[in-house]
């Protein structure tokens, strides 16, 4: 560094420059790693593989006609569990929008659905076959 002047009136100039750009560097640099967090944010969406989609069924009242564009909400899933007199049955897996569910229900993720399918006391329900929604063949 260059020789400083010896009066503090040009210290206290060159002082508060250096607050300045100090201060400007730290704004830069809070910007710089804010901008690194949503790249790095987009390229995880971005490589994530898509998540399965299917259309949500018509709502009571609501419009429900032909050609008309429907939201789109995630794949869910439930496990059914129903006891006899001679104990309890094997559970069922149902997509959550399933007609078929009685009783008890409880919602579990896709990956414990996966999981529960390839148990022989869990059978994947033959009408909504959460199996081939999971990509599953189930024999």
């Amino acid at each position: 560094m260059s020789e400083l002047p010896p009066d503090p009136a040009r210290l206290r100039v060159i002082l508060a420059h250096l607050d300045q750009q100090l201060a400007d560097h730290e704004t830069i640099g809070t910007y710089l790693r804010l901008q690194h967090a949503a790249v790095q944010a987009a390229l995880d969406q971005a490589e994530r593989p898509p998540a399965r989609r299917r259309p949500a069924r018509p709502v009571k009242g609501g419009t429900g006609l032909p050609g008309m564009a429907q939201a789109e909400r995630p794949v869910g899933f439930v496990v059914q569990r129903t006891r006899s007199p001679r104990g309890p049955e094997p559970a069922l897996i149902h997509l959550d929008d399933c007609t078929m569910i009685e009783g008890m229900r409880h919602a579990i993720t896709p990956h414990d659905a996966r999981a529960a399918l390839t148990d022989p006391n869990i059978v994947g329900c033959a009408f909504c076959r959460p199996d081939t929604e999971l990509g599953i063949d189930v024999a």
